[in-house]
C-alpha cells in the first residue's frame, strides 16, 4: 500500500523555518506498527496520521478525521504543530473547501478553521498545580543548573513539569541555556515526568514588547531533545500564564485598595 506523506514547516511561511511535520494520508487501515516505523525514519518531532472514519469519507470534502501524532519513539497523546500541519494538507493541497475540519484524538475533538490567510487551532487547557522541589531536584538541577526557580508546577493531565525561571532574568538568558536534555532520563526519579518546560516571564517595558512569556521545552522521553514550538507544551503554558497574570492584576488592585484605604 502506498501512503502519500508531506513535510509541512508549521508556524512559518518560508521554507525550512517553523516547526517541521511529516502528514500521512491513509486511505485504508494501517497496521499497528508501521505507524511508528514510518515515523522513526521520519525521524521529526512528530509525524501525523489523517485516517478517514467512515469508508465514504473523502480527504477533499469530509469535514471530520481521525487523527494520531508519532515521535520517533512514541505515540503521544496531544501535538498542536502536526495538527496544524494536517489541517494545511487537508485546505492547501487536497483543496477541502469545509470552513472547519474536526480531528478525532485522544484529546478528543479538535477544531481547525480557516482565517483568511491562516489555520487557526482550538487547543484545550490544561491546568498545572504546585509541584515539590525536593521531589523533582535532580531533574531541575540537570536542565537549569544554578539558575533561580521561581516557581515550579506539575500538569497530571499532559504529564509535564513547568519550571519558571526567576523574573530577573532576561530573554537572551533562557535562549542562550545549554541544556542537555539526554540527562533528563536519569535524572527523572519519579516516572511521571514526560516533557519538561523552561519559561520566563516576558518583559512588558523590555525591547520584546508584547510577549508575555517565553518558553522552551523538551521531551527526551519521546525521543525529543528539543522541540522548536509546541502546541502541546502552551496548552499548559496558556493555562499557567493567565493565571498567574491574574493573580498578579489581584495583588495589584489589593495594594490600590489598601493605599485608598489608609
Amino acid at each position: 500500500m502506498q501512503v502519500p506523506i508531506f513535510t509541512v514547516d508549521a508556524f512559518t511561511n518560508r521554507p525550512f523555518c517553523g516547526n517541521p511535520a511529516a502528514v500521512c494520508l491513509l486511505e485504508n487501515d494501517l497496521d499497528e506498527d508501521l505507524h511508528q516505523r514510518i515515523a522513526t525514519e521520519m525521524n521529526l518531532s512528530e509525524t501525523a496520521f489523517i485516517r478517514k472514519l467512515h469508508p465514504t469519507d473523502d480527504f477533499t470534502k469530509s469535514s471530520r478525521f481521525g487523527l494520531r501524532w508519532f515521535t520517533p519513539a512514541n505515540e503521544v497523546p496531544l501535538c498542536g504543530h502536526a495538527t496544524l500541519a494536517s489541517a494545511a494538507v487537508l485546505f492547501h493541497i487536497k483543496k477541502n473547501p469545509n470552513s472547519v475540519l474536526t480531528f478525532v484524538t485522544l484529546s478528543g475533538e479538535l477544531k481547525t478553521r480557516q482565517e483568511k490567510d491562516h489555520i487557526v487551532l482550538d487547543l484545550p487547557l490544561y491546568s498545572t498545580y504546585p509541584q515539590e522541589l525536593q521531589e523533582v531536584e535532580e531533574l531541575i538541577k540537570a536542565a537549569t543548573g544554578d539558575m533561580i526557580v521561581q516557581d515550579l508546577r506539575y500538569s497530571p493531565d499532559t504529564k509535564k513539569l513547568l519550571v519558571r525561571l526567576s523574573d530577573a532574568y532576561e530573554r537572551s538568558v533562557l535562549e542562550e541555556l545549554q541544556v542537555g536534555a539526554q540527562r533528563f532520563l536519569s535524572a527523572e526519579k519519579t516516572g511521571k515526568v514526560k516533557g519538561l518546560i523552561l519559561t520566563l516571564k516576558g518583559k512588558p517595558n523590555g525591547k520584546d514588547k508584547g510577549h508575555d512569556f517565553y518558553s522552551r521545552y523538551f521531551a527526551p522521553w519521546y525521543g525529543v531533545l528539543e522541540d522548536p514550538v509546541t502546541g502541546s507544551a502552551h496548552a499548559v503554558l496558556s493555562s499557567y500564564w493567565s493565571v498567574a497574570d491574574w493573580e498578579r492584576k489581584k495583588c495589584l488592585l489589593f495594594s490600590v485598595l489598601d493605599v485608598e484605604e489608609s
